[in-house]
């Protein structure tokens, strides 16, 4: 059974426990309670940890439980992802680059959570103005974290040609073709 990122980044009993029972509903350990799932977004926006696991099998569903919130999310208000966008994923499931393109991912969200985390710690914090200078690019402060986020999110890139290049070297030398 594969661990969550929750159980091994918290100290010792940090980790809320929420159990799927077959009913479909979820029952908070912590608070001995039954929770909805907004309020398991609302665990994801406190930025708590919790791992959600079936109640007989005790596999881990934490993963399609946050896939559950992205549905309802793009689903209820205005949508993240465009369709081209979720086709674009969709095709890269099964892909040779379905591993590099998570990663990728992954690290891009990363870099632009820090670039808000940034934003809200500057003076007047991430009031409309701010944003629309952000927007418009107008300030100095601004062009200066964009052009940080996207020599990061060019580095990842970088990173991810690199090792599919060495992992193509690796392949071709098992094969005995050298280039």
């Amino acid at each position: 059974m594969q661990k969550s990122k929750a159980d091994a980044s918290s100290p010792k009993g940090a980790v809320r426990v929420i159990k799927k029972y077959p009913n479909r509903r979820l029952y908070d350990t912590d608070t001995s309670s039954y929770i909805t799932l907004a309020e398991v977004k609302g665990l994801v926006m406190a930025n708590e940890p919790f791992v959600v696991r079936d109640a007989k099998s005790n596999e881990d569903l934490t993963r399609s439980i946050l896939l559950q919130i992205i549905l309802e999310e793009e689903t209820a208000g205005v949508p993240i992802f465009t369709e081209q966008v979720l086709a674009n994923i969709i095709r890269f499931y099964g892909h040779a680059m379905q591993d590099f393109m998570g990663s990728y991912l992954e690290k891009n969200i990363q870099i632009f959570m820090d670039l808000q985390q940034k934003m809200t710690e500057q003076p007047g914090g991430l009031n409309p103005e701010a944003w629309q200078q952000f927007m418009n690019m107008q300030s100095p402060m601004m062009q200066g974290m964009m052009g940080t986020y996207l020599e990061q999110s060019r580095n990842a890139f970088t990173q991810m040609q690199e090792q599919m290049q060495k992992n193509s070297e690796q392949f071709l030398a098992a094969l005995g073709i050298k280039r």
